[in-house]
């Protein structure tokens, strides 16, 4: 079982190294550290004295965020346009990110660095961390000998997408939370609320309005085991739906009905010809050949209509068609873009135009958001009134009906009127 152990060793010019390994034993370690160019003053075993706090989830504790990434790139690119080497930032990074999983790979690419590895061969090693657009911009900012400027477009680059992912969530968040008020409400209603007015309904023994009825209905269903039967089947919906999705024909058919939702549909398209263009961008500026481009592009849209339409315009470019034309072929790629990539092919300057249409389509998102808001706040508002106000007419209906029934049966009014005025307002109202 592997042991981490605190070292301090000798560089070849012999300064002072302090750090942190894993390994099997001490011998190992200090084999490993020799093999390495350090000479150990050293090696002593991590304190495993008390309890181990910290709990681990499969696939959420160990998850890295690509915002935890897009911030760790920043503070690299920070360092190593400082002068720093890129060893040396690695292992300052590595005991500042507060993420776990993050800071244990930045200690592995730091020791594979040290081994002789390159930088974009290390990264390779952890596709869960380091996308593909990460590891090809790297490579090719080796080959031209600028890192440095590969890392600031790489961290505006993410930190772009974080800031769409955020506006999307914020879009999506507050008719989630409406909706899910409501649902409350009506459930407690049902629960609640029409159980008392059904043993007075029982009372009267008199014919029952058709909304009254349906209303009864579903509370009973609510209260019954019926209940678990409903949500088991939501369930068995939900994850057929995640199964069919996550098949080639299913993502692709799920992808294109997204563009076309109402309200939502056109803010998704949006995100995804923003996300499109930046990463588009940053590839062109960092010098990764077109064909390749393409290629990361397309695994990186979000959107596998996008994907499609980019894998087509690939074939065309590889036989010498112009990138615009192919891109002309596809609905999904509006006028505006295809036409500043048409310019940008002209004037030489790909990436400065794609660069304008991602801003473009950024502000697009940021006022889509902010009018799905004002449009939603007021829409939801009166979907939740109707929904109460109809449970509420529905409940007292039989009220009135019963009275006119009294009326043709000749009798008095005194008794219906006396069990209308104790009628169960006050719990209504509380539910309200």
């Amino acid at each position: 079982m592997a042991v981490s152990f605190d070292y301090k060793v000798r560089d070849k010019t012999g300064n002072l190294v302090v750090g942190q390994l894993e390994g099997d034993s001490l011998p190992l370690v200090a084999t490993r550290l020799r093999e390495m160019g350090y000479q150990p003053v050293s090696i002593t075993p991590r304190s495993s004295v008390g309890l181990k706090t910290e709990i681990h989830i499969p696939g959420i504790s160990n998850r890295v965020k690509t915002k935890d990434v897009a911030v760790a790139t920043r503070q690299l690119a920070t360092m190593v346009d400082s002068g720093l080497s890129i060893v040396r930032a690695l292992g300052i990074l590595a005991d500042q990110v507060d993420n776990p999983e993050l800071a244990k790979t930045l200690k592995s690419l730091r020791l594979d660095l040290e081994a002789g590895s390159s930088f974009s061969a290390a990264l390779r090693n952890y596709p869960k961390v380091f996308s593909k657009l990460y590891v090809t911009m790297i490579a090719a900012g080796e080959v031209g000998g600028s890192v440095d400027i590969v890392l600031k477009g790489l961290a505006e680059t993410m930190e772009r997408q974080v800031e769409l992912s955020r506006k999307v969530r914020s879009a999506m968040t507050y008719p989630a939370v409406v909706m899910t008020v409501m649902v409350i409400i009506f459930l407690a209603l049902l629960i609640f609320i029409v159980p008392i007015f059904k043993k007075l309904f029982a009372s009267l023994n008199a014919p029952l309005p058709l909304p009254t009825k349906i209303l009864l209905e579903v509370s009973h269903i609510i209260l019954s085991w019926l209940l678990l039967v409903v949500i088991a089947v939501l369930a068995a919906g939900f994850l057929a739906f995640r199964r069919w999705v996550g098949t080639p024909a299913g993502r692709a058919l799920w992808d294109q009905l997204k563009l076309s939702i109402p309200i939502f549909g056109a803010l998704f398209h949006k995100v995804a010809l923003a996300r499109f263009s930046s990463t588009f961008s940053s590839l062109v500026a960092s010098g990764v050949p077109i064909l390749e481009t393409l290629d990361i592009v397309s695994e990186t849209s979000g959107n596998q209509t996008i994907a499609t339409g980019l894998q087509s315009t690939k074939e065309g470019v590889g036989q010498g068609r112009p990138l615009a034309e192919g891109l002309e072929q596809f609905p999904v790629f509006p006028a505006l873009v295809t036409q500043m990539v048409d310019i940008g092919e002209q004037t030489g300057a790909l990436d400065d135009m794609l660069s304008k249409v991602a801003d473009f389509y950024n502000g697009e998102v940021e006022a889509t958001v902010n009018n799905l808001t004002s449009i939603l706040e007021p829409l939801l508002t009166v979907i939740m009134g109707v929904m109460v106000g109809t449970m509420v007419i529905s409940l007292y209906m039989p009220m009135f009906t019963y009275i006119k029934y009294v009326d043709t049966q000749g009798n008095s009014l005194i008794a219906p009127l006396k069990l209308l005025a104790h009628l169960p307002l006050a719990p209504l109202l509380r539910s309200l």
